[in-house]
């Protein structure tokens, strides 16, 4: 069962808001994607219109983008959730640090897409979390992962749009088409991938865990056990957790990152 965090959370405020003009276009973009599919797209209103306060606590960092958009329904799933207002620990979660350290954008029981939170509150890289719980980078930043997620949105009403399927039908439709045209690629199963379950070639290297004395990195977490570094990696990049050959249960380690998430560190809990 999901253990609710606390509804308040101390998020670091040293870091300046995303700036709307960077994601203008594309909220834009998907604003206008839901109004020509009002059949199938359900746009959850920002923190700006909504009629009633959301329970949410976002991130200071996230507050100008998050004024303009909610979230994204595609018949009834929920494929875009900007307003997260229960966090757990558990689930695809299991690894992570405090929840100041990464906001959920996606989620199903066993997987989620997350994006990463610098200690001095700047949102960093987008992480998917699959059902193993390995990290693959899904995008550079928020607002990449948008133009991401609008397009696979946009390719997805397309099929829709030719589709006679109603209910429950178009519903399951919807969910295998963003799917394949999104969660596929950085949601799967690292033995699945290696067999090429999406066939999208999405896949990117196995990015290896190492000593932290022998990385050559500074500014590490004390406790640090092992450290991935994926600052030149590209999109797709895996970083196996469970696979780190560091004493004790390896669910019992937790997760720490540095330069805006693309530096892994792995700690005791």
């Amino acid at each position: 069962m999901s253990t609710p965090m606390n509804s308040s959370l101390p998020w670091p405020t040293e870091a300046p808001a995303i700036p709307l003009l960077s994601v203008r276009k594309v909220l834009d973009r998907i604003a206008s994607l839901a109004r020509t599919h009002e059949q199938d797209v359900t746009l959850i209103p920002g923190l700006a219109v909504a009629e009633e306060e959301p329970a949410a606590d976002p991130p200071p960092a996230l507050e100008q983008a998050l004024d303009e958009l909610g979230g994204i329904e595609l018949c009834g799933n929920p494929v875009l959730d900007l307003l997260v207002e229960n966090r757990t620990d558990v689930g695809p979660y299991t690894l992570l640090g405090p929840a100041t350290t990464f906001y959920p954008l996606f989620e199903t029981p066993e997987a989620a897409a997350i994006l990463t939170i610098d200690d001095d509150g700047a949102p960093g890289v987008v992480y998917g979390i699959g059902e193993d719980l390995a990290l693959q980078l899904a995008a550079p930043d928020l607002p990449a992962y948008l133009e991401r997620f609008a397009d696979a949105l946009e390719a997805s009403l397309a099929t829709l749009d030719e589709s006679t399927a109603e209910g429950g039908a178009r519903s399951e439709l919807a969910e295998q088409l963003m799917d394949q045209h999104l969660f596929a690629a950085f949601l799967g199963d690292a033995e699945e991938e290696r067999e090429g379950r999406s066939g999208t070639g999405d896949a990117g290297p196995t990015i290896d865990l190492q000593d932290p004395t022998a990385s050559g990195l500074r500014d590490l977490p004390e406790g640090t056990l092992a450290v991935a570094d994926l600052r030149e990696a590209p999109l797709g990049a895996r970083v196996d957790l469970i696979d780190a050959e560091v004493p004790g249960d390896p669910l019992d380690l937790r997760i720490a990152w540095r330069e805006r998430g693309r530096v892994v560190a792995l700690l005791t809990a």
